[in-house]
Formats: structure tokens, sequence, C-alpha cells
């Protein structure tokens, strides 16, 4: 009878522990599976297309904010003035393509721009290389809109006001992707023969360069041109290098970098605006 009872308890365990080992295989089985499957969905979305409405955000969003081209300056104040550059969003067309405004001005009289325009960013049409166009316009009353970004928002004109005041258009520069090795992400130009100007010196046209680095670093370099392809306007040792502002927006005004546009002559600052 004992060995009865010690064979039943035998059998008794040993379907436990089968019945064991076969939750623990389906259990490391699940586990698997979700792994593979949480993997699998991690590398979908790591993978996933930049589409190319991403790429004209991401541009859109470099070319936003307050930068100034003071460490070129300082390096070499010969060919390069401490210059404020200040962009930001101003409305959104109906098609998705933003619209930005933009001014420069000399560091130490930021409330007084030499140059404003529209700045409007879209991806590039499907049939072209490049991945986004920065197309720039005129301003119908640019004087309204003296320190737009610097404005709260319901001092600034509307977004219907803003459409109606998109004057003429002046260039385009289709940028694309830089290659892998270098420091940039966009890069790129207007057409070859640029765009009719004759803003002062016999220039005809005008031709502009743009490239995005990280950090939201900008690099532009607009020149103009006459007849004969001379340049007779603009930087010509290279872009102007614009990075973002420091955290503080009001850095000691007799900092060795910003009392180097206190040196320069005067003559020299009017006759850089007197470009555009």
């Amino acid at each position: 009878m004992a060995s009865s009872s010690s064979v039943v308890l035998e059998e008794m365990g040993t379907g436990s522990g089968s019945d064991s080992n076969s939750r623990s295989r389906t259990r490391g089985f699940i586990l698997k599976a979700a792994f593979l499957l949480g993997g699998a969905l991690l590398l979908k979305k790591l993978t996933k297309s930049t589409t190319r409405w991403d790429h004209a955000r991401i541009v859109a969003e470099a070319l936003s904010g307050e930068k100034f081209s003071r460490e070129q300056a300082a390096r070499d104040p010969d060919n390069y003035f401490n210059l404020r550059m200040l962009t930001c969003p101003a409305t959104v067309m109906v098609d998705g393509s933003r619209v930005l405004y933009f001014e420069q001005a000399f560091w130490r009289t930021p409330q007084k721009p030499f140059r404003q325009r529209f700045y409007m960013v879209k991806p590039c049409p499907k049939e072209m290389k490049c991945v986004v166009e920065v197309s720039s316009f005129a301003i119908k009353d640019a004087e309204e809109y003296k320190n737009f970004c610097d404005r709260p928002k319901d001092q600034r004109p509307k977004d219907e006001e803003v459409l109606g005041d998109i004057a003429d258009h002046l260039t385009t520069i289709h940028l694309s992707r830089c290659e892998r090795g270098k420091r940039c992400l966009y890069e790129g130009s207007t057409p070859p023969g640029g765009y009719p100007n004759s803003w002062q010196n016999g220039a005809t046209y005008c031709t502009s360069e743009l490239t995005v680095l990280k950090n939201n670093e900008i690099h532009t370099w607009d020149r103009g041109h006459d007849e004969e392809g001379n340049q007779v306007w603009g930087a010509k040792e290279g872009p102007y290098e614009f990075k973002p502002a420091p955290t503080s927006r009001h850095d000691n005004m007799f900092s060795p970098l910003n009392a180097l546009p206190l040196l320069l002559d005067k003559k020299k600052e009017e006759s850089f605006v007197s470009q555009d």
C-alpha cells in the first residue's frame, strides 16, 4: 500500500514539475516575442524617413531666433561687422509654407534694422533634387514691421495683414542635405545667374548662398555683380557666420567683442547699409 502511494506521489510530483517547465517556456516565449516586437517598432521609428515638410520645418526653426556675427567680427574686423540677425515666425500659408520675418541691424542699434525681408520656407518641388527652398520677399510697408520679433504678439501685424504685405519676390535659394562628414545640415544657393539687382555700384544681378549648421548656426553670403560678373558689393572673403545669441541678451557693451564696431569708420557702415 505504501508502495502504491509512493508511486502516485512520484507521478504527481513529476506532473507538477512538467507543468512548471511548460509555463516557464511559454513565459519565455512571450517575453522574447515582446522584445522582438518592441525592437522592430523602435527600429521602424528610428529609420522612419524624414519627409520634405520635416526638412522645411527644420530649416525654418534653424533660421529663427537672434544670432550675431560677433566672433567673426572679432577675428576679422577689416572684412566683417558685428551684425544682429533676428528672425521669427510671421504666419503660415494655406499650403503649409512657413513665412518668417527677418531683419538685420548693427549690434549696437538693433532698433534700426537696415535690411528687412519676409522668408518663405517650403519643400522643393518633387521634380527638383533639392529638399527645401527659401525665398525672400520685399515688405510693402517695412517701417510697420521694424522690431516685429521683439514685440508682444498682440502688437504685431495680424496673419491676414502679413499675407497682404508680402511684396516683390527677390531671391530663392535651393537647399540640399549636406554630405556625410560635413559640419553642415543643409546648404545651397540661388540658381546660376542669380536674380536681377541694381542696389548700387553698377550691380545688375545678385547671388546668395545659405548654409544651415548644427546648433542653429547660419552662414549667409549675399553678393552683387555687374554685367561682366565682377563682384561690386557684399563680403569678399566668405560668408557671414551668425551664431545664436548667448543666454543673456544684454552683454557687457564694453567687452572687446562688442567694442569692435565702435571703432569702425562711420562711412564704412553707411556704405554697407547702402548696398540694400
